[in-house]
């Protein structure tokens, strides 16, 4: 799959992998090997966290009947095009801390980390991801068997290999590219903010 064109511009100097890691849509049934899913999973558990705490999990699904779990948790918007992943996943974050039951309000900043981690393993696998917020969370908690109590469910994720975008519903073509980003002054302030 020849990947499409990549007008992005970096403001400074910065490595490829960063520039050209994006979340397409279209993704090949290929199935992922499972010593290739162990390398991405073992590129998040090296993610750093509040006291080493390491709060995320990653729920995945790879068979038929898993991943048919995982894509009905799915808003219908992203069930069009993510069924062709071979690979869901979603992202959890444990609400409190081990060493001593607190919550920890830093788990969601440790397991985005975590999954940066994920997705620069991918790309430099050759393969793609592509998270997602849109998903019916009372489903995922049930259909997951997750404890509400214990854990976030933060994002689902598709995982595999780039696909024919020709084989996206006819209104996601279009936007099959990787897109642009604020500009680094917007992201990236010196000193405190005016105001």
């Amino acid at each position: 799959m020849t990947e499409p064109e990549n007008a992005r511009q970096a403001q400074a100097e910065v490595d490829e992998i960063f520039i050209g890691r994006w979340s397409p849509r279209a993704f090949s049934p290929t199935p992922v090997h499972e010593s290739t899913l162990a390398s991405l999973f073992e590129a998040a558990r090296w993610a750093p966290s509040c006291y080493n705490e390491q709060p995320w999990l990653f729920l995945y699904a790879v068979t038929d009947e898993e991943r048919a779990l995982f894509l009905g948790c799915l808003v219908e918007f992203n069930q069009a095009w993510a069924g062709k992943a071979p690979v869901l996943a979603f992202v959890l974050a444990k609400k409190a801390f081990a060493m001593n039951a607190e919550p920890n309000r830093w788990a969601a900043f440790d397991a985005g980390a975590a999954w940066m981690s994920l997705a620069l393993q991918a790309r430099k696998l050759g393969l793609a991801t592509h998270a997602m917020a849109g998903f019916d969370e009372e489903q995922a908690y049930r259909v997951l068997h997750v404890p509400r109590d214990q854990y976030d469910i933060l994002a689902a994720v598709a995982i595999g290999c780039a696909g024919d975008p020709e084989t996206l519903p006819l209104e996601m073509r279009n936007s099959e590219v990787p897109n642009s980003r604020k500009p680094l002054a917007e992201v990236a302030i010196q000193g405190i903010l005016a105001g």
